[in-house]
């Protein structure tokens, strides 16, 4: 089967951006008092900002001030973004070259908010690649719902059967297959499971391996 478009989750997938959100929650966590937090990224992958303070309250109890948890961690990534640069995935503008040398429609369906979706695509000079980007802050439902990539997929004109996904995260896996769509992980952080791979279209080590599925 010929498919049409893919659309690639980002922070995980397209840039190494999970393993600087851990350092900077254990900076945080340990400023406010709660230790190493580091290890609730794992928790919160592929998760809108309202979603993950959600959890981070469940976790930390209802006094703790999740929201500014979250603020001060986006502090702290983006400064090390802006000492050292966003840090990308090994092959990523490879692989949108190749997508685009075959005439797939790309697309950006990330959890993420716009600012800071619009700053890495810009940064890494990118974002003339997609034909639609997609941010948390544009749907209602966080991943695991499948809001975000049937919103992507209706930008592009597809049905989500015709189209691929690109993702790191349970949370992303399933909103993606949710959606109707064929979905390729690439791991990152989480390794993924058994009853999840079942789900998948394909797992690839990098995305250099994705022209051999595509």
């Amino acid at each position: 089967m010929k498919f049409k478009a893919v659309i690639f989750d980002m922070d995980g997938v397209m840039f190494d951006t999970e393993s600087v959100c851990m350092k900077s929650w254990d900076a945080v966590g340990e400023e406010m008092g709660i230790g190493k937090a580091g290890y609730m990224v794992y928790k919160t992958l592929g998760m809108t900002a309202e979603a993950a303070i959600e959890i981070l309250q469940n976790e930390f109890g209802k006094d703790f001030d999740a929201r500014l948890f979250k603020q001060k961690g986006r502090e702290c990534s983006y400064k090390y973004f802006n000492d050292f640069g966003v840090p990308e995935k090994p092959f990523l503008h490879e692989a949108l070259d190749y997508l685009k040398s075959k005439d797939y429609k790309l697309a950006v369906a990330s959890s993420t908010s716009s600012d800071s979706v619009f700053h890495h695509l810009k940064e890494k000079n990118i974002t003339d690649y997609f034909d639609t980007v997609i941010c948390g802050d544009m749907i209602k439902n966080s991943k695991p719902a499948p809001d975000i990539y049937l919103k992507a997929c209706e930008k592009l004109g597809e049905s989500p059967e015709n189209c691929v996904a690109v993702e790191d995260s349970k949370n992303g896996i399933l909103s993606a297959y949710r959606a109707g769509m064929n979905v390729i992980m690439i791991p990152d952080l989480w390794q993924g499971e058994e009853k999840i791979d079942k789900l998948l279209f394909a797992k690839l080590k990098s995305l250099n391996d994705i022209k051999s599925v595509l």
